[in-house]
């Protein structure tokens, strides 16, 4: 996000700058969880909070840590129009107008709602894995099925053409992106705000169709409840709402997919074959994923007080990043934390969040994964990671990899 945004997630701690740590972080994690479970980083001027208890904590009291970014002491005013769109979104809202924005769409992402949709899902997830499976036995499960797949489910239910799915997919990446080595703050900047007006321009032109012509979609929703007398949303709001959902709506998804292929092909080699079998153990073990190696590892807050924590004062102002991907390793909440168990249960990660903001696309998020992995699973055997260098996300709160080269053996 731009530094006008939620800037406390947008410097990455100096251990995990490199390829390595990020891509398995965990070892950091456990000895700041042991030396210094909250912690003050001078080098971002941010709390780091490591410990499933704590980090359950911040995430879970609104009205000591707060989601909005304004409330920080360095806080800066966005100087365009449009480019904080992402500010208006009820991720960075607190009760009780997160809960009022949520309100509008929640109906779309309830479990019931989306069951009905998983046959026209599969046969997305299969369509893609048709074109991507075949007697080479070689494929990348990003570029081939996590990326796509979820770009078009979500495409399609706020009504916007799957076909521009690319443009999506390059917005939603560069808005959760981190700087790169070479890349200046204000260059940087530049380039968040570019492409948060890219999509606030795209996105106006379609809530104007909609307008005009109403379908059974989530832009029509987003539409009614910006026109409506009573103001449910404000213009900015619901430009606001529209790029959330396509950006959330997807960058979760794909790398809890590519994520799970990583757990399982370092798995047990029976594995496969009990979660080919076994629609409940694949939901199980997407569990695990979630814990095991979280899509989101981190989720920033704002005290709204002065706190105490381990002995250590948080002031009002301050920011504080909640370590997701710590606290689902923490070895008072989890036995044997550092193992991917696929069957364990119970399993009360964070992986979604905990309180007020626990992420809205879970339940989508879970039915995706599961439908594509179990597409995946009942096309492929004996798959393996190859010998390539994993390329981590270029992210400092999201987990995952550029691509995933696999090989396996086709199934008849």
């Amino acid at each position: 996000m731009s530094s006008a945004g939620p800037s406390g997630l947008q410097a990455v701690p100096r251990a995990l700058r490199d390829r390595e740590s990020w891509l398995e972080p965990f070892d950091w994690y456990r000895r700041m969880r042991e030396e210094a479970p909250v912690r003050y980083d001078a080098d971002r001027q941010t709390w780091d909070v490591f410990l499933y208890e704590d980090v359950k904590r911040v995430l879970n009291d609104d009205e000591t840590f707060s989601a909005d970014p304004r409330e920080a002491d360095d806080f800066v005013e966005p100087e365009e129009p449009g480019e904080g769109l992402i500010l208006d979104t009820m991720l960075f809202k607190d009760p009780p107008r997160h809960d009022e924005l949520r309100g509008v769409v929640d109906e779309w992402f309830q479990p019931r709602r989306l069951r009905d949709r998983e046959p026209h899902f599969r046969d997305l997830a299969g369509e893609l894995l048709d074109d991507a499976v075949g007697a080479e036995g070689r494929m990348d499960v990003v570029g081939d099925l996590a990326s796509p797949f979820p770009v078009t489910v979500i495409a399609e239910l706020l009504g916007v053409p799957p076909s521009d799915r690319d443009r999506f997919k390059t917005w939603s990446d560069a808005l959760v992106a981190a700087a790169s080595d070479d890349e200046g703050a204000e260059a940087y900047a530049d380039r968040q705000r570019q492409t948060q007006m890219e999509m606030a321009q795209y996105f106006l032109e379609m809530i104007e169709s909609r307008r005009e012509e109403p379908r059974d979609d989530l832009l029509s929703v987003i539409v009614t409840a910006e026109s409506e007398g009573g103001g449910r949303l404000s213009r900015e709001e619901a430009l606001g709402m529209c790029i959330l959902l396509l950006v959330a709506g997807n960058i979760t998804t794909t790398n809890l997919v590519a994520n799970a292929v990583r757990c399982f092909a370092d798995a047990d080699a029976d594995l496969l074959d009990e979660l080919r079998a076994d629609d409940r153990a694949l939901e199980r073990a997407v569990e695990e994923v979630l814990r095991y190696r979280s899509p989101v590892q981190a989720m920033s807050r704002v005290a709204a007080e002065p706190v105490t924590m381990r002995g250590e004062t948080i002031e009002a102002g301050d920011r504080v990043i909640a370590w997701i991907g710590s606290a689902n390793r923490d070895d008072c909440q989890f036995a044997s934390a550092e193992t991917f168990r696929p069957d364990r249960s119970p399993n009360q990660h964070l992986g979604f969040g905990h309180g007020t903001h626990y992420c809205l696309g879970a339940p989508l998020a879970r039915l995706e994964a599961k439908v594509g992995l179990s597409e995946l699973l009942d096309r492929v055997e004996r798959l393996r990671l190859t010998d390539e260098p994993l390329q981590p996300t270029r992210s400092s709160f999201v987990y995952g990899v550029e691509s995933l080269p696999i090989r396996y053996d086709e199934r008849r």
